[in-house]
């Protein structure tokens, strides 16, 4: 098995079996292609020192596990934002597009009663339970992954507390960033907090959002996921993102739910 999601040569992007999501071997999981656009996006230098803040994906299609163009426009470049649009495409298809938002960094002391929410949840080395409640030995995204449950996944209906550790690269030859490992992460909410039998229906996201108030810090990242599901077949599913210092971020996707 190679141990990266994907080899990357100028701006194509070729995925291995390790972008797969859970659905269908041959369709990419939602968090490949989201890391990949903001590892595109982060590529393109700022004027000033600025961070990713925001990511919205559309997921337009399914994602083959296959090679991808990618596409970068500056949409917006400013002295305190940038703003990048990432495409990719699949042939002539266009599958994926993500807008990427930046935004200046700079010193601001705060006041001592200002600080972002701490984590009171267990830390990932003193959780017992591990992976996603599928059956073990996938070659897939979650394979990329050291995976500790505190609750949910798919065999645990209702809303899930998992840590993930991203251990395999998603760049071949690159370190992954803050922001990348958030976003994959993200993309679970609806895998860690699933109210249908995985067996008898699928909820899968149409897009995502990330929004990070900081950057994440360290390897573990901590998934605090809800869904919520409409009777017209419809959903979303929400998390608070979290590293041990505490919660950094929040993501959301919309969901559409069909039985198999």
């Amino acid at each position: 098995m190679k141990d990266f999601t994907y080899a990357v040569d100028g701006s194509s992007a070729s995925a291995t079996s390790l972008a797969a999501g859970p659905w269908d071997p041959r369709l990419q999981h939602g968090g490949a292609p989201s890391s990949l656009a903001v590892w595109a996006a982060e590529r393109i230098p700022a004027p000033v020192p600025m961070r990713v803040a925001r990511v919205t994906v559309d997921l337009f299609r399914p994602v083959p596990v296959a090679d991808l163009s990618i596409e970068t426009t500056v949409l917006r470049e400013g002295r305190k934002i940038q703003l990048v649009q990432v495409r990719l495409t699949a042939g002539d298809a266009e599958v994926t597009r993500a807008v990427v938002l930046k935004v200046r960094t700079a010193d601001q002391p705060l006041p001592d009663t200002i600080s972002l929410p701490g984590l009171e949840e267990a830390m990932p080395e003193d959780v017992k339970g591990a992976g996603m409640g599928l059956p073990a030995g996938a070659i897939n995204f979650g394979a990329k992954f050291d995976i500790r449950r505190i609750s949910g996944g798919f065999s645990d209906p209702g809303p899930g507390k998992v840590w993930f550790r991203q251990h395999r690269q998603l760049i071949r030859g690159e370190v992954l960033s803050p922001a990348m490992r958030a976003t994959a992460v993200a993309d679970f909410s609806n895998g860690i907090s699933a109210l249908l039998p995985f067996t008898e229906w699928t909820f899968i996201n149409g897009d995502l959002t990330v929004s990070l108030a900081r950057e994440p810090e360290g390897e573990w990242i901590f998934s605090d996921a809800q869904t919520w599901a409409s009777p017209d077949g419809t959903g979303s599913a929400t998390a608070r993102l979290a590293d041990r210092r505490g919660y950094f971020g929040h993501a959301i996707q919309s969901l559409l739910l069909e039985r198999r």
